[in-house]
């Protein structure tokens, strides 16, 4: 495994789990941080051992977003700098590629369920890593904030569209305009967060999740209903309902299918491949 110096990265079938390992910084960004963090969920991908992924943070924070001394730097860009996306850190969009833009999107196209499993407070970049994970699983000792207003920032990195499908628009642009932290059982109550977990539990938890997904459900099912919920939210219900038949007729004449029904006509568990193998 690559050796990287601001995460920590555990495989054991059939869980990647990521931990941001910045704990005196509560696990704040730097350029470097994201880059290892990308390189981490992309091996994660490419390992056929990996049927989820988890990320979490050391010590007393998820994260509290980017660096102050980062962000201080790249606020004090030339204009033309910031329009090109760096003020978030990212590189400048590039119209051509396939991928969609922003700090964190790519977990959305991860083929795999990311799970944030958050242990403490996530602040602004923080936060916008827990939205872009499949699903939230919070300490009851977490906190989310948005921040980005009291920085004179706007909502970004996708926020402003995945927060008003989490709690509604009222809700999404309460939680940008003002700011406010708000508490782990809250953030459930409104639909922020998803589970709830003693701290102890947190991990065990989010990879007991993943466990079962693995012994349950078809991977490559996983996959294609993850990109198809994503896709379809920005559809209209005609050419959603069009998609899902594909897809469907698709996997009827695949194996996974064949495995399903013989698994449970035989009263066992299935036996689904794995992402990658042949």
């Amino acid at each position: 495994m690559k050796p990287y110096t601001d995460i920590e990265v555990e495989i054991e079938d059939p869980v990647a789990l990521i931990r941001l390992n910045r704990p005196d910084k509560l696990n704040a960004f730097t350029y470097h941080t994201l880059a290892e963090l990308r390189d981490a969920v992309d091996a994660a991908v490419a390992d056929t051992r990996v049927v989820g992924i988890v990320i979490t943070g050391n010590g007393r924070g998820f994260c509290s977003g980017l660096d102050a001394q980062v962000l201080a730097e790249v606020t004090q860009r030339e204009p033309s700098e910031e329009a090109s996306g760096e003020a978030s850190g990212e590189e400048s969009p590039d119209e051509t590629s396939d991928e969609l833009p922003g700090l964190f999107s790519y977990l959305i196209e991860t083929p795999k369920p990311v799970i944030a499993a958050l242990n403490g407070v996530a602040a602004g970049g923080g936060l916008v890593l827990a939205l872009m994970c499949d699903i939230r699983i919070a300490s009851h000792d977490a906190s989310l904030i948005t921040v980005f207003l009291k920085r004179g920032l706007i909502s970004e990195l996708g926020t402003s569209w995945m927060l008003p499908r989490l709690v509604g628009t009222g809700r999404a642009l309460d939680l940008l305009w003002m700011s406010d932290k708000i508490g782990a059982e809250e953030a459930a109550a409104i639909g922020l967060v998803d589970k709830l977990a003693e701290p102890e539990r947190l991990i065990d938890t989010a990879r007991e999740y993943i466990e079962r997904l693995a012994v349950t459900s078809s991977p490559a099912a996983i996959a294609e209903t993850k990109r198809l919920v994503y896709r379809h939210a920005g559809s209209d219900l005609l050419t959603a309902l069009r998609e899902a038949q594909v897809a469907t007729n698709r996997f009827l004449a695949a194996p996974d299918s064949t495995e399903g029904v013989n698994a449970l006509l035989e009263k066992r568990a299935p036996k689904f491949a794995r992402l990658g193998e042949e």
